[in-house]
């Protein structure tokens, strides 16, 4: 029987420290292939390049690097290039937080979430700072997850997002399942003229804060414990479907608004 083949991707880019210590760490549990964008895709969402033709350029044994994002990444190597179909997708280790509504922007993410869309188990993980200095606990924790996840499986459409304090893993308090918070974002536009005269637009801010609730992702790295997130392929707002129908069931279409 074949060892599993664990595919892994990031948004920092092929030669980021955190997709290093994530392959290293997840060497023992199975056969490790990386496809990582060529450069930094941090926000990117869950974009896909569907406008432009994209190059895979090998770097090095099982390691290959593409011109586009995280899900084009895994879009690749599992429906073209991998030798097979993998049993485990890992996104990370990401440096920098992907806590609440940071998850619908985050590359990250969306690497795993499309390894999920394509049937395969898959999980995120960040280490919450933006210069990290103990990499090696999140890789422990990804190794962990792992192997855990290789043996059980994980329940059908559901994908994992873990976030993991930046501290030695004896300071680490444990792991908590968790729901996603709320963030709030200090985002603003700055407008500048280059040098031709040109107007452009910079989106930046202050680091954003966040709600403080009980038993959010938020809540549990504030007390030094892992975060562990499951996120559903349907993000459909249920509670809302009854009023929603009361609110639209009378629109004739073709009347003027």
């Amino acid at each position: 029987m074949s060892a599993p083949l664990i595919l892994v991707t990031n948004d920092d880019g092929i030669y980021s420290a955190g997709i290093a210590e994530l392959a290293k760490m997840l060497e023992p549990y199975g056969e490790v292939w990386v496809y990582a964008p060529d450069r930094e895709q941090s926000a990117v969402g869950h974009g896909v390049s569907l406008h432009r033709p994209l190059r895979v350029t090998q770097v090095g044994e099982r390691q290959y690097m593409v011109d586009g994002t995280p899900t084009d990444c895994v879009m690749l190597a599992v429906r073209s290039l991998l030798p097979r179909r993998p049993d485990l997708v890992v996104s990370g280790i990401n440096a920098g937080p992907n806590l609440g509504d940071d998850v619908t922007y985050s590359g990250t993410v969306a690497g795993a979430y499309e390894g999920m869309l394509l049937g395969v188990d898959s999980f995120a993980i960040s280490v919450v700072s933006r210069q990290p200095r103990h990499l090696t606990t999140a890789g422990v924790v990804a190794a962990k997850m792992a192997a855990v996840i290789l043996r059980e499986g994980l329940p059908t459409d559901t994908v994992l997002n873990v976030n993991v304090p930046d501290l030695p893993l004896s300071s680490v308090r444990g792991i908590r399942i968790t729901r996603m918070g709320k963030r709030d974002y200090q985002d603003e536009i700055i407008s500048r003229e280059d040098p031709r005269g040109v107007r452009y637009y910079w989106i930046g801010g202050a680091a954003p804060s966040h709600v403080r609730e009980i038993g959010t992702d938020f809540d549990a790295i504030e007390h030094d414990c892992i975060s562990v997130t499951p996120l559903h392929r349907d993000i459909t707002h249920y509670d809302v479907l009854d009023q929603l129908r009361g609110l639209f069931n009378g629109l004739t279409i073709g009347e003027t608004l």
